[in-house]
């Protein structure tokens, strides 16, 4: 049996007190890699931000990675965000420092302190995403293409259970979309679990996948026709 990462029960999803999702039903298994697509104001950012804590369950249950979002405490949220990388569509990088400053400065926070350790971690994760020799760099020299990879390293430095790709190609040409897509792939093959939230329809048809789909308040499956 696949072990399950992610699943909710008829979950309803606020922003506030406004309702943005109700009876939402998801199972997501160790090595998917699932899509989350819709319109802009369809509940993609909302789905996604109740799943690593920014938003909390009140309604109906929901468990990911170990955690129970209906009884997640403030407290907990950082070690649930250790088992999950989290990719945004701007990149979220510390301008002041080089690459590898960025991704000690989370290795740090999330509690490591062996310096050879966590110097071939991140010499690791960047080979992952081919940027093995950029370390030295700072990210205003680098492309968009180039910091989403290594936002996409940042994100595989704890090991992730689940990887939550919030429209991570939003910012990025189609060319350089395709590229960063080619490393997500490359991570999914390699047993990681991805849910990666997109409106790059194009994407789809190229590397199809499972896909649930936002629209009039609800979230589903759609069965995607072969092109």
């Amino acid at each position: 049996m696949s072990q399950i990462v992610l699943e909710l029960k008829n979950a309803a999803i606020y922003q506030r007190e406004s309702l943005i999702l109700s009876e939402v039903d998801v199972r997501v298994y160790k090595g998917d890699f699932v899509y989350l697509i819709g319109k802009t104001g369809t509940g993609k950012s909302s789905f996604m931000k109740t799943l690593y804590g920014d938003l909390p369950l009140t309604e109906g249950e929901g468990h990911i990675v170990d955690y129970n979002l209906r009884m997640l405490k403030e407290k907990d949220i950082p070690f649930l965000r250790r088992k999950l990388g989290v990719v945004f569509q701007d990149f979220k990088l510390l301008m002041d420092r080089n690459i590898k400053d960025n991704l000690l400065f989370v290795l740090r926070a999330t509690g490591w302190t062996d310096k050879s350790k966590m110097d071939s971690k991140i010499d690791e994760v960047l080979d992952k995403v081919g940027m093995k020799t950029k370390g030295f760099k700072y990210p205003y020299q680098l492309s968009g293409g180039e910091q989403q990879r290594v936002a996409i390293a940042r994100a595989l430095l704890n090991n992730p259970e689940l990887i939550l790709a919030d429209e991570p190609t939003g910012n990025l040409d189609p060319q350089t979309s395709v590229e960063v897509m080619e490393v997500l792939q490359e991570i999914s093959k390699n047993g990681n679990t991805i849910l990666m939230a997109t409106h790059d329809y194009a994407l789809l048809l190229k590397y199809p996948s499972k896909t649930l789909k936002c629209d009039g308040q609800r979230v589903f499956e759609v069965v995607q026709k072969t092109v």
